[in-house]
């Protein structure tokens, strides 16, 4: 599913986890959180999920969320 090495970022307090996605590995189609519009499949991407939520790692990963890169570096989720 993911191409690049997952890294935590610190954003609005919270920590998250980041994996980018490479565009051969991108096979579905997501609704990026940042401007509601779609992740086609073949765009690279990343990956994002809580690294410290309360409710648990199992929780936080299948919460996890689907942006295009430049939202992702343009929002404070």
């Amino acid at each position: 599913m993911t191409a690049g090495w997952k890294r935590t970022e610190v954003r609005g307090g919270r920590e998250w986890f980041v994996q980018p996605v490479s565009e051969r590995q991108a096979g579905k189609s997501y609704t990026c959180p940042g401007c509601g519009q779609e992740v086609v499949p073949g765009t690279a991407h990343l990956v994002t999920w809580r690294a410290d939520g309360v409710l648990g790692d199992a929780a936080d990963l299948a919460a996890r969320r689907h942006w295009h890169t430049h939202c992702w570096r343009m929002t404070n989720p």
